[in-house]
């Protein structure tokens, strides 16, 4: 209940035109939480019932019968109306409902089709909903930014959106870019110990930070104060209530195909008309007849079964784990050629563990226990292989201190009341190995508190932070304690061995004296470093610098400069075990893999060979060597470079553009604001969902959940999939649209009488043409789509191999059911139309199954595999014995029940377009190219 009663307290949006006027005490009492310990658990959860999540208001969806009559605004489905219209007019009432009957019907499936692929996206875009690091009841946590209500303590670092509006209490070198809000691109220096006037402009609180602002520096913490519709992006939320889903360029390529055959599809229609006109026919009966043979020409179900065929291949790769945020890049995966990789994390199991520590030429042998901080389990320290008590090595403990100091992971609460240590994985491993041996961070922050700090940047390699000495007895064990007085400062440095190593100019002893820094020292640490990079063990170098008078703000220049040495750490990241059989995957399939990594050249090349991805005769390039090369040397460079090693984000963006000259098809992987960038510029843009910050995944165009490369792999088995799926039921629905205009057009030539009703038409394009369609949709994929080449990305969506397909498909099934309709004129008259319809309905039923696989036979596959086809065609089939065999629908359709005598003509039959078919896919699998299948 007090809960509850505290939560009814928080201040209405009203009052946060003050936020920025006010104290960061007066604030946390004005929304009855702590900055220490944010909100209770119990409050929060009380405070989000009573305020609803933060998220902005959707835009309302248009009402089912808007919906509705959308579907009717293709101009055949208009034309098709009208014939409608003038059948009631002219008498033809049966026929004029039958027609509306199955407009109406196809229209309520093109809702329903819609509406799934809505449903589809939708649930895809709620799983992109980003995270927030917040402290509730003294412990941080991770929850969805949709849960944070006001008075929780968010935490903000470099790379994150901001997830609500917040009156900041805590900066360092904090920057937000807030071109969202104030249209500057310029980012925006954050100071949260200001206190601001009520008249203060958006773009000048330097104490605020905003939903939908982007922290493009440094981090910060905050206490919430609006969320949802009350901060200010929710005020202009018409900018973001939307997410416009545009045509991909299938799509597009699709609804070109579909304008190209509408057009023909009305010529046709119109040259059937007048041919039939002149051979005798009603003009109302031949008027109906052209006008259905047009809409039945055009599949126009076409671009919802795209929708619905890429939303369930979307979710296929979820279950992969892989999220793809855009349609367009599900057609891309089919024709990467190159996967440009990170190491940490995505080649690796990102689980950094120290097992090496150096100090002034002595070798720890680092055997750690486990990680939880509550277990007392503590890490055994061997030198040569003696244990070792790390009290005989003062240094040692020194090297340990700064480790821990110089380190933003924390110790999160979970559910069942443990912690775990999070953060970036290095400074994860280095925590861990620190508290094992004794160092415990919470003491060591007590002792020692941060008062400033520089943060990590991948240009500059490493990171610092000034702190207060507050330990100023010998045996209090400080390690930075020689005689100086109390109040001094210590920066403490972390980074890569060489940048740190250039900023040092001395060197602690391995008894803990300090000493200038010598050549020989300086070599003996770069062989050291060496040494551990030949393992494959990523190496981090320690410094610190203790004077009396450090800036009050800290900058590199005044800070980063004259170094004592401590040591190095070297940590192992073992690669993850799927990996080497997904790279032969990736190989086999024609796709190659690039390592980019800011690593160490012998790091990076020992992962690379130990998972089977160097290739013999190429070659590891550096960031430095990449710098001397041009663009035109760097494409040919990528030719034989399996592994580009000590390289920042801008190399990135030149290894891609590089690619793409060469005419690649590039996937990218990051996870870093700088990563940006080269995300945007690759064709597909892959995002750590782990690691990833919130600019890589807004700007990339797959996230990966797991942060795996196989994943990456395996997405592009699917996306191969669902394009070959697309192909497949364009192939079905063209080749069966064609064969009915041949089955129409020939009769009419010939002066006979049609062999297909427009009822039967419409019919035979909503049964049997759609359902199977869908079902092709729905293939698993043939056995070897891994082994086959990349797609060429202009191929056409129909190549000429497929245009001859669809035109021996088309003879088949046209020739089977004239062959029926000539045969019934002949021997059975009364039955010829209905058998022309059974044998070109099933026909084209059986020919589905066919339709299942390019290259493979029907039986390899297997007959039952696609359960999705097997219910599609039951059905379909069900519904056609209906039409045919119930008295009631038979005047309507135009049918008379069929004998075993027409049956045995016609079983046959049903049975060629099939087996022409099969014949097709084993004259192509044996490589024969006799009709320059090529386009």
């Amino acid at each position: 209940m007090e809960s509850t009663q505290i939560a009814d307290q928080t201040p209405d949006s009203s009052d946060e035109r003050v936020w920025y006027a006010l104290e960061s005490r007066e604030v946390a009492e004005a929304l009855q939480t702590s900055i220490q310990s944010g909100l209770d658990r119990d409050i929060a959860a009380s405070r989000l019932i009573r305020h609803g999540p933060n998220e902005l208001a959707a835009a309302p969806k248009p009402p089912f019968w808007k919906k509705l009559l959308g579907q009717f605004s293709s101009f055949l489905v208009i034309i098709l109306i009208l014939a409608a219209v003038v059948s009631a007019i002219v008498g033809e009432f049966v026929q004029a409902v039958a027609i509306m009957a199955i407009v109406l019907l196809n229209a309520a499936l093109g809702v329903i089709q819609e509406r799934r692929a809505e449903e589809a996206l939708a649930a895809l875009q709620n799983l992109t909903d980003p995270e927030a690091a917040v402290v509730r009841s003294g412990h941080r946590q991770t929850v969805s930014a949709r849960e944070l209500v006001a008075g929780d303590l968010v935490l903000l670092e470099a790379g994150n959106y901001v997830p609500a509006d917040m009156r900041l209490f805590e900066s360092a070198n904090l920057r937000i870019e807030e071109a969202a809000l104030t249209g500057e691109s310029v980012s925006v220096e954050k100071d949260a110990g200001g206190v601001l006037g009520r008249s203060t402009y958006l773009g000048e609180r330097r104490n605020m930070a905003y939903s939908g602002t982007l922290v493009s520096y440094g981090r910060g913490r905050g206490l919430v104060v609006a969320t949802g519709m009350e901060t200010q992006i929710g005020q202009i939320a018409e900018m973001l209530q939307s997410v416009e889903i545009e045509a991909t360029p299938l799509q597009r390529r699709l609804d070109q195909l579909g304008k190209v055959l509408g057009w023909a599809a009305l010529a046709v229609s119109g040259g059937v008309f007048l041919l039939g006109w002149a051979r005798g026919y009603e003009p109302i009966e031949i008027f109906l007849i052209a006008v259905s043979l047009a809409v039945a020409a055009v599949p126009e179900g076409l671009p919802a079964v795209v929708t619905i065929t890429l939303a369930l291949g979307m979710r296929e790769m979820i279950r992969r784990n892989a999220l793809v945020r855009r349609l367009s890049s599900v057609e891309t995966l089919g024709s990467t050629t190159v996967i440009c990789s990170d190491k940490t994390g995505t080649l690796t199991q990102n689980r950094m563990t120290a097992t090496r520590l150096w100090v002034d030429g002595t070798v720890f042998e680092i055997h750690a226990g486990a990680e939880d901080e509550g277990n007392g389990a503590g890490a055994v320290f061997r030198v040569n292989g003696s244990q070792v008590d790390l009290a005989d090595y003062p240094a040692s403990t020194t090297a340990l201190w700064v480790a821990v100091l110089d380190n933003d992971a924390e110790f999160e609460a979970a559910e069942d009341g443990s912690y775990r240590v999070v953060g970036d994985p290095t400074e994860v491993a280095l925590v861990v190995a620190a508290n094992q041996a004794g160092a415990r961070r919470n003491e060591l922050e007590k002792a020692y508190p941060r008062i400033d700090e520089i943060p990590f940047d991948s240009s500059r390699k490493r990171m610092t932070t000034v702190h207060k000495i507050l330990k100023p007895k010998p045996e209090d064990a400080s390690p930075f304690y020689d005689g100086r007085l109390l109040e001094w400062e210590v920066a403490a440095t972390k980074g890569a061995p060489d940048v740190v190593l250039d900023l040092s100019t001395h060197y602690q002893t391995i008894e803990d004296h300090t000493k200038p820094m010598d050549k020989g020292t300086r070599q003996r640490i770069l062989d050291a470093n060496e040494a551990m990079a030949r393992e494959a063990l990523r190496v981090i170098a320690l410094a610190y610098r203790v004077e009396r008078d450090v800036p009050d703000k800290a900058t590199p220049e005044t800070v980063e400069r004259d170094l004592t040495f401590v040591g190095l750490i070297g940590m192992i990241d073992p690669a993850r075990p799927e990996v080497p059989a997904a790279l032969e995957l990736a190989r086999m399939a024609g796709v190659r893999t690039i390592m980019i990594t800011g690593d160490y050249p012998d790091t990076a090349k020992a992962i690379a060979e130990d998972i089977g991805l160097m290739q013999e005769g190429h070659q590891v390039l550096t960031g430095r060597a990449l710098d001397a090369l041009d663009a035109e040397q760097l494409m040919q460079e990528t030719k034989r470079t399996d592994v580009f090693a000590r390289v920042t984000p801008e190399h990135k963006v030149r290894i891609v553009n590089a690619l793409k000259d060469a005419n690649q098809v590039v996937a990218m992987t990051g996870d870093g604001v700088n990563d940006a960038p080269a995300l945007k510029r690759a064709d597909i843009g892959i995002a750590m969902g782990i690691t990833g910050t919130d600019v890589a995944k807004e700007t990339a165009d797959m996230v990966l959940t797991d942060d795996n490369y196989a994943s990456i792999v395996a997405a592009i088995d699917q996306g191969r999939v669902i394009y070959a799926n697309i192909r497949k039921f364009v192939f079905y629905l063209l080749s069966c649209n064609g064969a009915e205009i041949l089955t129409i057009l020939i009769p009419i030539m010939a002066g006979l009488p049609s062999p297909l009703t427009a009822i039967q038409l419409l019919w035979l394009n909503l049964v049997t043409d759609g359902a199977p369609a869908l079902a092709l949709g729905l293939e698993k994929g043939e056995p070897d789509i891994m082994d086959r080449p990349p797609r060429p990305v202009r191929e056409a969506i129909i190549n000429r191999e497929m245009w001859y397909r669809i035109g021996i498909q088309t003879v088949a099934i046209g020739a089977v059911s004239l062959a029926a309709y000539f045969i019934g004129l002949r021997f059975f008259p009364e039955f010829a139309k209905t058998m022309a319809f059974a044998t070109i309905a099933f026909s084209q039923l059986l020919q589905a199954f066919a339709y299942r696989a390019d290259r493979f036979p029907l039986l390899k596959i297997g007959i039952f595999t696609n359960h999705a086809m097997l219910y599609a065609v039951a059905t379909s089939a069900l519904l056609l014995f209906a039409v045919i065999y119930v008295p009631v629908l038979q005047p309507i359709f135009d049918t008379v029940p069929l004998g075993a005598t027409q049956w045995a003509i016609i079983l046959p039959l049903l049975l060629v377009p099939a087996l022409v078919a099969e014949m097709t896919k084993a004259f192509l699998s044996r490589g024969y190219n006799l009709l320059a299948f090529r386009s």
